[in-house]
């Protein structure tokens, strides 16, 4: 460690991963607002805060896979903390969002704009199960959105306004990976219902499937231009986290062939 330097504590290195998770892989810069507001908060500069969103990139299976190695001497403190958010994603997301919320002086719902005003009227354990689930959407619609450079990962679109952060495993089977990205695809609003519904899967080596059914159709423009021409083509590519091969699997079992 250079001279002048100090060591990164376990409470900022949550935080930069928190913030690794929000913001898609070209943007870690310097100049990035988000950057610098995390830099503002923890009294470092936004090169430094810039430098360590590259070492957690250094550990990321997705981007080790295309080649991109991040930078260099990344810490114990780092590998621990990344590793505590690959078992458990959606414990550790939250925590550093409480975190995050306390550094600013302000609630979690708050900080993620979220608003409470239109909840059923319900008291007590109930408000706070839709509370917390409202955040936990808002937040899983912002990490999968980032990691497919906020564009529909079947067609490319990318009017954020038509995009939905789909779960591979459902919200309501699988309590434990809710906010974990490779349990999600940015999808817009019509692949969203036909992958909720059966009628499109993906492979395990991110291929894109169409049910039977629409061959029924092919001879209709919108389900030959919207589905059977995507049929058997690659996923767009996600910029971090690759979507969970056992999680594709059991959607595939959903498949209506």
């Amino acid at each position: 460690m250079k001279e002048g330097q100090k060591l990164w504590t376990r409470e900022e290195t949550i935080l930069a991963i928190n913030l690794y998770c929000k913001i898609p892989f070209g943007q870690m810069h310097s100049r990035n607002a988000a950057v610098i507001d995390l830099a503002l908060l923890i009294h470092r500069t936004p090169s430094s805060v810039a430098r360590k969103l590259g070492n957690l990139a250094s550990l990321d299976p997705k981007l080790q896979q295309r080649g991109i190695k991040g930078l260099p001497n990344i810490s114990k403190l780092d590998q621990e903390v990344w590793q505590d958010y690959m078992l458990n994603w959606d414990d550790q997301f939250i925590e550093g969002e409480q975190l995050l919320a306390s550094k600013k002086a302000t609630s979690i719902e708050k900080l993620n704009s979220i608003d409470l005003n239109n909840l059923p009227i319900v008291e007590g354990y109930e408000k706070e199960r839709l509370v917390k689930s409202r955040i936990n959407q808002h937040l899983f619609r912002r990490i999968v959105l980032s990691n497919y450079n906020n564009q529909c990962c079947i067609t490319g679109i990318a009017l954020t306004e038509l995009l939905v952060a789909s779960h591979i495993l459902p919200w309501s089977i699988d309590k434990v990976n809710r906010l974990n990205p490779a349990n999600g695809l940015s999808l817009n609003n019509l692949h969203d219902k036909a992958f909720d519904s059966g009628l499109i899967t993906i492979t395990e080596d991110f291929k894109i499937k169409v049910s039977s059914r629409f061959y029924k159709y092919k001879e209709v423009k919108s389900i030959q231009d919207n589905f059977i021409q995507y049929n058997g083509q690659p996923l767009v590519e996600p910029k971090k986290f690759l979507p969970n091969t056992e999680f594709l699997k059991v959607h595939q079992d959903r498949f209506i062939s």
